[in-house]
């Protein structure tokens, strides 16, 4: 709860915004379940940044709708297992990115920004807090 308020604080202090639907499912997988495969950093951001690239890929090539949106997932959960990135929240980005038309500034903001400044706030609460799991099990 703390990290997504984190995320939209920031967003109203910065004029950026860092907070989309996917990212309140990486916290599940986050807090919920840090030593999943699925939760580490290099899965949830490359996976996240992978699934917003292709979204925009999919989106400059004039695809949208269901069709667009079909292919945007089947891509990201193809290159996400390609590049040993699987994330399933990433399918979300690659859906909600290609439902919105994203330009490029979506990768940056706020998929990357997002994806990263949730693995520190995941890193931080692993440290800080008695009893928490370790995380991340492994960053690469």
């Amino acid at each position: 709860m703390l990290s997504l308020a984190l995320l939209g604080g920031l967003s109203a202090w910065s004029g950026y915004l860092l907070m989309a639907a996917p990212l309140g499912a990486s916290s599940v997988l986050l807090f919920g379940h840090p030593r999943s495969p699925l939760a580490q950093p290099r899965n949830i951001v490359l996976g996240n940044g992978l699934g917003g690239l292709i979204a925009i890929l999919v989106v400059s090539c004039g695809w949208s709708g269901a069709w667009g949106v079909a292919l945007a997932v089947g891509l990201t959960i193809v290159v996400g297992q390609l590049g040993r990135c699987l994330h399933p929240p990433a399918g979300g980005v690659a859906f909600l990115g290609v439902f919105l038309k994203a330009g490029a500034g979506f990768v940056l903001f706020p998929v990357l920004s997002g994806s990263v400044l949730l693995v520190l706030l995941a890193w931080l609460f692993s440290r800080g807090v008695r009893g928490a799991s370790a995380y991340p099990a492994h960053w690469l």
